[in-house]
């Protein structure tokens, strides 16, 4: 696991398409941004098995 420190608006890119932005930062919540293709899903882990159905691109 690679483990990075951001501040509030600087970015991270995960390879050519996706990138994550530190939104906000309030006490110990930390609010992220992420910017994908609509083919790449982005879930967080406890909603990944209540699949809905894809949005229309």
């Amino acid at each position: 696991m690679l483990v990075l420190s951001r501040k509030l608006g600087e970015r991270i890119t995960i390879g050519e398409r996706i990138e994550v932005v530190v939104v906000r930062i309030k006490g110990d919540s930390v609010r992220l941004g992420i910017e994908a293709p609509r083919e790449i899903p982005v879930m967080r882990p406890e909603i990944k098995g209540r699949r809905r159905k894809p949005r229309a691109v």
